[in-house]
């Protein structure tokens, strides 16, 4: 009997020791890699921000592409740019999330169905070779069938022609809501047009765009098999081009008041 009891007493204590070794390495790991982790993360960020542009070499460096971009925090409400606040450090899903700098939205103002909106965003402007506006885009995000769906809109200068649009992070399904991701949709999204006489007009139908149809302008293919999904994408767009997203913004714009 003592010794089974001592057999089973090393049995224990390797296997003890052996979870504390695992435990001990993984902590390391996460620890040194972190900054790598995070540095990755946000290459991929302004990898798609400058996909969503269009203006994405796969040729040259992201960080050598991004010089063209800089990044501003507005404040939702007025669409003027906020003063005090890193863009490099603010998280805007974070703040999005805190009732003190988040506002709540219910019913059919919260078309996006996220609930709360960050009283602050981010915004990423372009410029061309001569320093002009070239391109803005927009930090977009909204549920759709399975998972939030996060990416970015991006506008030419003049605040209305769509440029390109993107997702970065959701769970829709492989093949159906999935196709978000498909480059050939979101082709189908360039050169439309955001706004019909001061209105959000921007819509993923049902089906395919008629070319003829006057309307068209103003409408996108929607995925096949994924009316849900269309639906959503088609919601959180017109949310965030709409007042209580980035239209005081883009008003500013317009008018050279940005």
């Amino acid at each position: 009997m003592s010794s089974n009891n001592e057999g089973l007493g090393r049995v224990l204590t390797v296997a003890l020791a052996l979870c504390i070794v695992c435990s001990v390495v993984v902590s390391t790991a996460a620890v040194v890699l972190k900054p790598q982790q995070q540095a990755n993360k946000t290459r991929d960020l302004k990898r798609n921000i400058l996909l969503a542009a269009g203006i994405y070499d796969a040729e040259r460096s992201i960080e050598e592409q991004f010089e063209r971009v800089s990044t501003r925090v507005i404040d939702v409400e007025t669409g003027a740019y906020a003063e005090g606040i890193d863009p490099m450090s603010f998280d805007q899903r974070a703040a999005a999330k805190d009732p003190s700098r988040s506002t709540a939205l219910e019913g059919e103002r919260d078309k996006a169905k996220i609930q709360r909106r960050s009283n602050f965003a981010l915004v990423y402007l372009v410029n061309d070779d001569s320093g002009m506006l070239d391109k803005v885009i927009l930090p977009i995000h909204g549920y759709g069938l399975w998972s939030t769906l996060y990416g970015f809109v991006a506008l030419d200068s003049d605040a209305n022609t769509i440029a390109g649009l993107g997702f970065y992070e959701h769970g829709e399904t492989p093949g159906l809501g999935g196709e978000v991701d498909n480059p050939r949709w979101k082709a189908v999204w360039e050169g439309k047009h955001a706004y019909r006489d001061g209105d959000v007009a921007i819509s993923v139908i049902k089906g395919t765009v008629n070319p003829d149809s006057s309307k068209a302008q103003w409408q996108v293919d929607g995925l096949s098999g994924a009316t849900l999904t269309s639906k959503g994408v088609s919601n959180l767009v017109q949310f965030w081009l709409g007042e209580d997203g980035f239209a005081p913004y883009l008003n500013n714009l317009r008018n050279g008041e940005a």
